[in-house]
Parts: C-alpha cells; structure tokens; sequence
C-alpha cells in the first residue's frame, strides 16, 4: 500500500452525469486500485442524496459528501469547511472544476501540500473578465496542471501553460461489462447518435441543421439524442421549422445497460460542439471514446476539445461546423466503410483505457512530490 494520502476535490462526481464527475470517479479509482489512499470530497446532487448514498457503498475509497442545504449557499460554507479538515491530512490534492480550483488554491496555499489542477474547458474560458482573472490567478497556486485536452491548455495564460502538461481523458471498459437486456428500437438508416445533455454546447441543433439535406441524400436518416434534455424543447422547435421532426428523437437519461444498445445500433456517433455565449465549451468528448469502443465512429467538430478525442480519419472524421459537403461526404465514409472504422475506433478506444492514462497521472503525482521537497 502507497502511504501517500490522496485527496480529490470535484464539483460533479457518479451517480448524477456529468464529464468532470466521470474523470475524477476514474481518476480516484484508478490510483485507488495502484495503492494511494484516496478521498473525494463532492455534493450531494439528488434532493434526497439516496443515489448518492447507494452509489457510495460500492467505492473503494473513502467519499466525503457536503448534503444539500436550503438555501443552497449554506453549501459553500458546508464545503469549505469539509474541505479545511480533511486537507489537514493530506500530502498531494487534486482540484478539478471552478468551484473547486478556487478553494484548493486559498487554502492549499496555507499548507505545504502538493496541488495539482485538473483544467476541462469552460471553468478556464469565462467570458465574464472577472471569473476568467480569478481562475487565472487559482492556477497560478496550483504545483502542477492537467490539461485533459490541448485546445484547453490553449485558453490559459502562456506562464500557467509552462507548467502545464495534456493528459487525455480514459475511458473506462468497465462500464460495458453488462449484460443488455433491454431492447431499444431505433428508428432510420442511417441511425445518427449524440450522448450528452441536450444543450448548445453538445451542438445537437448542429446537426438538426444539416437535416434538411441529409434527408436528400439518406431520405430514411434518423438522428437520435441521449441525455438530459436540458434545451429539448428550443431543438424540437428549430425541427419542426425546418421540417425535419420526423426524423428527430429525443430519450432523456437512460441507463447504462440501455444506452450501450442504443449506440450498438446507431451507425455513427456525432458531436457537433459549439462555444456558449458565457465561455462554456466542449474540453474533451468522452462520450465519442465511449462510442468508440462499441465500434461506433465519430464525427465531430473542429475547434474544441474533440479535436483530442478524434483520430481523424480512423475513429471518425473531423468537420468545420457549417460545412454541410464535408459533414455529408464523411458520414458517406463511414458507412461505406463500417467494419473497417469500427475496427481502427476500437483500437483508439482502447488505447485511452483508464489503466493506461492513469500512469501519466502517477507520474506527475510523483514528480511533482519530488519537486517540492
């Protein structure tokens, strides 16, 4: 067993969605499984915190819940002060989502701990001057940051970038070890897929936009969207207008065993990411790798985070968003060519696997002990 004591401070964490909650479950559990003793401090998301509480009797590390309150500022006390107590014990943390790099950095800086950043995307990109500076400023306490992408190492300021090192996301296999014994029935050929909320970031208008003339060239083509459907409604309403609702789907959040059959029997994976008004963008797409290791090929937006997901022209195709011809003709690719890329988006699946990209984050935990002795 490694003596040194992990502490992980997220703002989103399983069972509620979410990418940053995804990395930094796996990132706990990975350096859980090489023999760091690891503690996460996140919210409680749930009204009644009873799927966090089941989901938390099935980890192997220590979880440090802050309930919620009403109001809901009471949290961010309730937060600090979980988080002052349980620093006190800790030799390296590691700080992922805004929330969270700003009390790491003011109370990090009190005690001689090694702090490591994990930068996504929107918390480093706020179009409010004073977040970004404040941000900006976190980082500059931090030992060391993980970009998980390059187009995010590219939105800090050149003096954080020098300390900076891209480490990609991973994808865990274990969460298609499961037997699929639901049945989905997805309509259309070709069945198009995204999974993620639906939002302007997620980029599903994106594609409800290419429609009109997907439907010349693949009159059947149906496009199918997983995940909370946060802006459901402002995406059936640009379909309806364009006349295209019939070959628009919306299924909420399903499970994991319902959503590994519907991307087995989608055709292509699509993720069509766009940056918000506020600043919020697309850092990496796990959602594509996830597909990917089911054989489904992606294509995605250029501009983004994706960039990092996408191998282009073997897990998928990169697009400029707009480009109608180039959307067409790499979709055209991928189904003309389907064993073929799911083979070659298998192998970069597999490739990002947890138990590969966690020992790049050993290293620099490591290093970075080294160096501030």
């Amino acid at each position: 067993m490694n003596a040194t004591k992990i502490l992980i401070v997220t703002s989103e964490f399983p069972p509620q969605p979410g990418g940053i909650g995804d990395h930094a479950y796996n990132v706990a559990l990975y350096l859980s499984r090489a023999g760091y003793d690891v503690s996460v401090i996140a919210d409680q998301r749930s009204i009644n915190g009873n799927e966090e509480a089941n989901f938390d009797t099935t980890l192997s590390f220590k979880m440090l819940r802050v309930p919620m309150t009403n109001p809901r500022f009471k949290m961010y006390f309730n937060r600090i002060s979980l988080l002052r107590n349980a620093i006190r014990s800790a030799d390296v943390v590691i700080a992922s989502g805004k929330f969270s790099l700003w009390s790491v950095a003011i109370l990090g800086r009190r005690r001689s701990i090694v702090s490591l950043a994990v930068i996504h995307g929107s918390e480093v990109n706020f179009s409010n001057r004073l977040l970004k500076v404040s941000i900006n400023s976190a980082l500059q306490q931090f030992v060391k940051v993980i970009a998980v992408s390059h187009f995010t190492k590219s939105l800090i300021p050149l003096e954080v970038q020098k300390k900076t090192v891209v480490i990609p996301n991973g994808f865990n296999s274990d969460k298609w070890n499961i037997n699929t014994t639901t049945d989905i029935q997805l309509s259309g050929t070709p069945k198009l897929i995204t999974v993620g909320h639906v939002s302007e970031r997620k980029g599903q208008h994106e594609v409800i936009k290419l429609l009109p003339r997907l439907i010349l060239r693949f009159p059947n083509i149906a496009y199918h969207c997983v995940g909370l459907p946060t802006a459901q409604t402002a995406c059936e309403l640009l379909a309806k207008q364009l006349g295209v609702e019939k070959h628009v789907f919306f299924h909420g959040r399903v499970s994991n065993d319902v959503l590994k059959t519907a991307l087995e029997a989608s055709d292509v994976f699509v993720m069509l990411s766009t940056a918000t008004t506020t600043g919020d963008v697309e850092g990496f797409g796990i959602a594509l790798l996830e597909a990917n290791a089911l054989g489904i090929p992606a294509i995605g937006a250029k501009g983004c985070g994706i960039e990092d997901a996408i191998r282009d022209g073997e897990s998928g195709f990169l697009v400029t968003l707009g480009d109608q011809s180039a959307f067409e003709d790499a979709l055209e690719q991928l189904l003309t060519s389907k064993e073929a890329y799911a083979k070659t988006s298998k192998k970069w699946a597999d490739e990002h696997q947890w138990d590969i990209i966690i020992k790049n984050y050993i290293e620099e935990i490591e290093k970075s002990i080294v160096n501030t002795k």
